[in-house]
């Protein structure tokens, strides 16, 4: 039995009882950890090969004995989240992940943690108290009603752009299916890369995708990438395509973000009123992705001084950061600050693909072990709000 399908299973209801009957019938269960925590894990209801209950399960497998559920616009996957992290005995945390435009402050016209465009900001809701969860998952409905508006713009320049190449894509029948739109969650710039995936490897096969990309599209890739689309018995093929794509063809067809993103005054009033901890997504100047779908550049490291004092104004609580994506100078520098400027740390390792572990190495340092601290602390704030 493969336990991701298993947990995978179409509703909620079946996910959990899959989950109740993988924990009863195991012979033996996995050790647990005591330094290893990640409270950035995507589910299908933005976009993960794992859903609510799958990553519970994963996570567990991987030692962990917390877990943080983080989707981008949608927290609709929450209590199916908590629910197995009860069953699997997984302590858990939840939260959510949104873009928000900084029009008005002195960074409104610069790149800040966002790849894509400038003046717009991924910020996580971290520690959303229970009784909150529906309350954020409906403030947010009408922003991802508004991320669909602009997601049929970049369907249509995709076709713009492909359809003398055989490939056409239709929002409705291609990109929503593979979201979790029905049921409350979001639908993202990667679902609809999955789909061109997906028409890619009809048009080509597999086979032929490096070829098609380098000779079609005119994308120039590294040894690495090749040696991923060109593996046969790749089981990450599809995802690693996404990633290439995601990296370096999204500018072509993207479309800006504007009303689908509140202002970062707007999401620091909600986190107030719900008692949710506000936190900065912390990217830093990137070479080489770890995740393989960020573009290399230079983002806040050159302004951050500048960036925290406008943070605090706006009423940041934390920074949230991944401990593997960057250097340990990068990080002693985001430490120092947070410290000067009272800002929390939670670390996040930011979990949407299989290739990518659970486990982030880096928390055995002892420069990070206060991020496990940080977590169980948390965990016991939301519970205490919950």
């Amino acid at each position: 039995m493969d336990p991701l399908h298993f947990l995978n299973a179409p509703t909620a209801e079946e996910r959990l009882r899959n989950l109740q009957t993988l924990v009863r019938d195991e012979t033996e269960k996995p050790p647990v950890s005591d330094v290893f925590v990640n409270n950035h894990i995507h589910t299908t209801y933005s976009f993960s090969p794992y859903s609510p209950t799958a990553a519970i399960w994963f996570a567990r497998a991987a030692t962990l004995p917390a877990a943080g559920i983080i989707d981008h616009d949608s927290i609709a996957g929450a209590r199916e989240f908590i629910r197995a992290g009860e069953i699997a005995d997984v302590a858990t945390t939840v939260g959510i992940e949104c873009r928000v435009h900084m029009t008005g402050t002195s960074v409104e016209d610069r790149y800040i943690n966002n790849t894509d465009q400038k003046g717009i900001a991924y910020m996580v809701l971290h520690g959303v108290p229970h009784g909150e969860i529906e309350r954020v998952q409906a403030h947010f409905a009408p922003y991802r009603e508004k991320r669909n508006d602009r997601n049929r713009k970049m369907v249509q320049n995709v076709n713009a752009l492909l359809e003398n190449a055989g490939i056409v894509l239709d929002f409705d029948r291609d990109v929503l299916p593979l979201s979790q739109y029905a049921n409350g969650g979001t639908v993202t710039e990667r679902h609809l890369i999955c789909a061109l995936c997906r028409k890619i490897v009809e048009r080509c096969s597999a086979a032929g995708t490096a070829a098609f990309l380098e000779n079609e599209l005119e994308l120039t890739l590294s040894d690495k990438q090749r040696k991923y689309l060109t593996d046969a018995d790749n089981p990450f093929f599809e995802y690693d395509l996404l990633g290439v794509l995601k990296s370096a063809f999204v500018s072509r067809i993207y479309v800006n973000a504007t009303d689908e993103c509140m202002h970062a005054r707007e999401l620091a009033a909600l986190a107030k009123e719900t008692g949710a901890l506000l936190c900065y997504a912390y990217l830093g100047d990137v070479k080489d992705s770890v995740t393989g779908d960020k573009r290399s550049g230079k983002f806040e490291d050159g302004y951050l001084e500048e960036l925290f004092d406008t943070l605090k104004t706006i009423g940041i609580d934390a920074v949230t950061y991944m401990p593997s994506r960057n250097t340990l100078e990068q990080l002693r520098r985001v430490q120092t600050l947070c410290d000067a400027y009272g800002f929390s740390q939670i670390s996040g390792e930011d979990v949407n693909s299989p290739r990518q572990s659970f486990v982030c190495e880096q928390l055995r340092l002892p420069e990070f072990r206060r991020l496990t601290d940080a977590t169980w602390k948390l965990i016991e704030r939301e519970k205490a709000l919950s």
